[in-house]
């Protein structure tokens, strides 16, 4: 059923419910920002992030101060109790997509509110309606029940757009509640395209985790970055340009302290950090190993970060194992 004819059959705009699978950085920031706005939201989560919210409630941290979201908590998909105007919000890593999908009624709307270009795909195989985020959002989750939003004063940039292309209604609603909720949030037809400069922008990650935030960090990932637009040029992937980019960011997202405490790293090295044994390097350096596979591409310098940074997630090697210099080296001998 098209999103225009739900709301017809089943009720108003303020009937919606964001049920956020994946209450980390980005879906545990979402989740607070809508909940303190009045929207109606749940939380899927697991393990002592699980408990800590349904005991303590989630605790979220910005420079302006500390929010606690008494917030629906569950511990699967299937336990949500699923409402005909719900809508699902995927904020899992790439790698549990396929897992959480198959939890989830058929006719449900799947917002993608992760990096990577293969959720959409994914969830389009299932459900009809699917909709792209691209997450320009600067969080942190490092312990159970917290989440740090690090930009203020908004937090991020989450424009929205149906998927494969175009935008509708519930594109529409959904960017206003993001707006009500401080976010900048614009329904956007070709958010694909916007998501594949973010997907060039994410291949550092793997680096970034493995030599930290620090000096040389940007010669080492230069490599990477230059054949992920090499690689998207070749497969004839369109993608907005550094200039679009920057005029989309502007100044909005300034980043703050938040209790004293530097900005640590993104999401692999947040991954790292927590010693969770993964990290979804598959699906964001990986993509432009299958693309240059596809295509006759070499992608030695995507190869090389995603084979280091899944093995120092697999051995529980922190972030910072490497210097650039070294990353080079081994990228130099690939």
């Amino acid at each position: 059923m098209a999103p225009d004819a739900r709301r017809a059959a089943h009720g108003t705009v303020d009937d919606v419910r964001f049920v956020i699978i994946g209450a980390g950085a980005v879906g545990g920031v979402v989740a607070g920002r809508l909940a303190g706005s009045g929207t109606d939201v749940a939380v899927v989560a697991r393990g002592p992030h699980l408990e800590a919210i349904r005991r303590d409630g989630l605790l979220l941290r910005e420079a302006s101060g500390d929010s606690v979201h008494r917030i629906p908590a569950f511990a699967t998909p299937a336990e949500a109790g699923w409402r005909p105007d719900d809508v699902a919000v995927l904020a899992v890593k790439s790698y549990d997509t396929v897992g959480v999908l198959e939890q989830l009624p058929r006719d449900l709307p799947v917002v993608c509110l992760q990096n990577g270009v293969a959720n959409e795909r994914s969830a389009l195989r299932r459900n009809a309606e699917v909709y792209g985020v691209c997450v320009m959002l600067p969080s942190a989750h490092l312990s159970p029940g917290v989440v740090v939003a690090q930009c203020a004063p908004v937090p991020g940039i989450l424009d929205i757009g149906r998927y494969p292309a175009g935008t509708d209604g519930l594109a529409t609603e959904i960017a206003a509640r993001l707006v009500k909720a401080g976010f900048h949030a614009e329904p956007r037809p070709d958010i694909m395209r916007r998501k594949y400069t973010k997907l060039l922008m994410n291949l550092g990650n793997a680096v970034e985790a493995l030599c930290g935030r620090v000096d040389g960090l940007d010669e080492a990932t230069a490599p990477v970055r230059a054949e992920g637009e090499a690689v998207l040029r070749a497969a004839g992937i369109d993608f907005a340009s550094a200039e679009e980019d920057a005029e989309r960011r502007g100044d909005i997202l300034q980043l703050r302290l938040v209790g004293g405490e530097e900005r640590g790293g993104g999401s692999t090295w947040q991954s790292l950090a927590r010693r969770t044994g993964s990290v979804e390097a598959d699906y964001l350096n990986g993509e432009i190993v299958l693309l240059g596979r596809l295509h006759g591409v070499p992608t030695p310098a995507n190869e090389t970060a995603r084979r280091l940074v899944l093995a120092a997630a697999h051995a529980g090697t922190g972030p910072g194992s490497l210097t650039p210099d070294e990353f080079l080296a081994r990228l130099r001998s690939a």
